[in-house]
């Protein structure tokens, strides 16, 4: 049986998320969200009623600045300046991945 191609068509979960359920999701507090979106480190999506919309990904970033905090007694802008050696790190090694599979 073939499908329409409006019965493939199947709503996909959005990307986004509101306030008070990313503060459920990571766990964080309301405190800590801000001073992060101060820092520019969480830069979520504004609505036009101007309510903030967070990625999907935004919760597991979230979730390890967190670990690196409680961790390591790391203040907040610490441990977000960890977190961003720590993708620059994983991005340079995907690079090399890639490199060495085109030889």
């Amino acid at each position: 049986m073939q499908l329409s191609r409006s019965e493939k068509e199947v709503p996909s979960r959005s990307a986004y998320i509101v306030w008070a359920e990313f503060i459920e999701l990571t766990g964080t507090t309301e405190e800590r969200l801000r001073e992060l979106m101060d820092i520019g480190w969480l830069e979520p999506t504004r609505t036009a009623e101007e309510a903030f919309l967070f990625r999907q990904n935004d919760v597991y970033r979230i979730r390890k600045l967190e670990r690196l905090c409680a961790d390591f007694e790391l203040h907040t802008l610490g441990a977000s300046i960890v977190m961003d050696l720590l993708d620059r790190i994983d991005g340079l090694e995907s690079r090399l991945r890639e490199l060495s599979d085109r030889r």
